[in-house]
């Protein structure tokens, strides 16, 4: 059984590590109690099916996964019904996900609404008023004192049942904040002050610790009022945004998604403050499933997706990216488990702890004129991903299989001087290549050899231990 150990932000400020001194990254997706891979916890109806899926995840190099605490587009997925009972059918549900999940090595970062099924259900949801709860509005969640204390029951009963389990990684305090659930983005941000401070009481009177905390938006762009809330709030530890937006929510090729991508995380981490991770926490098709009933077809989809991660992570997330499936039935394709797979696979070979990086997309050059650079880095490490562009503007689809391009040489400023070894990632197969050992001299500058490209390869720049 894996031995876990909670999570904090590690030293370097833009990742995590284990209470252990373990890098942690998160790799993983979105997830839901209802969905198939963990529905059958629900009344303990298939256990062996939930062990089965969540031990292919683990095995896959998932470390984490998203989840909320009741999913509200269900009548049996309330977390308390009525308002302030809580349901022993999801608290034994949550027993035995916990439970689970620290036995195939998992994490959850933990939202305690299902902020998106609540608000289309508002009408059914067991706090409205009509239904005996605390709220008369939506708007009440963060004007109305009777529905924050409730808030503040529910937080302090998820810390009293399940705080001491090292599979709860994170908090995402509230998901998708807005205008809707009430009060002004300053007020709201005084009633996020109040609930961080409630949790970490909660927890470090009875476990010794407190666990990271985050409150996500939709959408990569918060107003200039939110920017403060999602990127700056003192309580916050890590920022946190659902990147939905233009050739993400609907794509055409593989290759605009993931520039997308890049741009949406380099903005965020050029408004965080030092010492504060940012990631993704929601991204994929969603205006094509939602509102155009479409799903994409699975090879075009593992494609997207895998741009998607590895665009993420070398402008500076602090993982994959979070995928919410949209796919029929809420599962991710065994190709898209396979890219993350991979992505945990390349992840091994830097020291993330350390690592306080920057864009470097202006410090790169590569002798081609199809092949988009995404990179990050500092003094002493850099993650560099390349993807050939489309073959044309017209193009749409999958990228086509070209003639691998031959003796690419890629250059890379900033860093101090000394060995380093440059490490190619093939990430179609999860598999590193040969190792490169180079020089950079006094001025910094890095020129490595490239070994052939098809569609897209990572590059882990880091020192060598000792000169080859």
């Amino acid at each position: 059984m894996p031995t876990l150990s909670p999570i904090r932000v590690a030293p370097g400020g833009r990742y995590f590590e284990t209470f252990d001194g373990e890098p942690f990254l998160f790799i993983g997706p979105n997830d839901a109690i209802a969905w198939p891979g963990l529905a059958g916890l629900y009344r303990r109806r298939d256990m062996d099916a939930v062990d089965a899926y969540l031990a292919g995840l683990a095995q896959s190099g998932v470390t984490i996964l998203r989840l909320m605490l009741e999913y509200a587009h269900h009548e049996g997925r309330y977390f308390e019904r009525p308002a302030g009972r809580f349901n022993p059918f999801l608290v034994r549900l949550w027993d035995d996900l916990f439970a689970r999940c620290e036995q195939f090595g998992l994490r959850v970062l933990l939202a305690p609404w299902d902020n998106f099924w609540m608000a289309l259900r508002w009408h059914r949801h067991p706090y409205n008023a009509a239904n005996g709860g605390p709220a008369y509005w939506p708007s009440s969640f963060f004007t109305d004192e009777a529905v924050i204390e409730a808030t503040q029951r529910r937080l302090r009963f998820v810390v009293e049942r399940w705080g001491g389990c090292p599979a709860f990684a994170a908090w995402d305090l509230f998901n998708e904040i807005h205008p809707h659930w009430g009060g002004s983005p300053a007020q709201q941000a005084e009633v996020v002050t109040r609930l961080s401070k409630t949790v970490r009481e909660a927890e470090d009177k009875l476990w010794g610790l407190t666990r990271p905390q985050t409150v996500s938006i939709f959408g990569p762009e918060p107003t200039v009022e939110y920017e403060e809330l999602i990127f700056r709030h003192p309580s916050l530890d890590f920022a946190t945004t659902h990147i939905y937006h233009g050739a993400i929510d609907y794509p055409e090729d593989t290759v605009a998604p993931a520039v997308t991508m890049a741009n949406w995380v380099r903005h965020a981490l050029a408004r965080v403050p030092p010492g504060r991770p940012f990631m993704d926490t929601e991204h994929g098709p969603i205006h094509l499933f939602n509102n155009h009933k479409k799903m994409l077809p699975e090879d075009f989809d593992d494609e997207y997706e895998r741009h998607l991660m590895w665009a993420h992570l070398a402008s500076g997330g602090a993982g994959s990216g979070m995928r919410w499936p949209a796919r029929r039935p809420h599962l991710l394709t065994a190709g898209m488990t396979r890219a993350l797979g991979s992505l945990a696979g390349f992840t091994k070979t830097l020291d993330w702890r350390h690592f306080t990086p920057r864009n470097a997309v202006a410090d790169i050059e590569i002798d081609a004129p199809n092949v988009l650079p995404f990179a990050c880095r500092d003094k002493r490490q850099a993650v560099i991903y390349l993807l050939r562009d489309k073959p044309d503007s017209g193009h749409q689809g999958r990228l086509p299989e070209r003639e691998p391009l031959c003796g690419l040489s890629l250059t890379l400023r900033g860093l101090a001087a000394g060995s380093y070894c440059v490490q190619p990632w093939d990430t179609r197969r999860g598999h590193p290549l040969a190792c490169i050992h180079e020089e950079a001299a006094g001025d910094g500058v890095l020129r490595v050899a490239l070994p052939p490209l098809e569609k897209d390869m990572a590059l882990a720049v880091q020192p060598c231990a000792s000169p080859p």
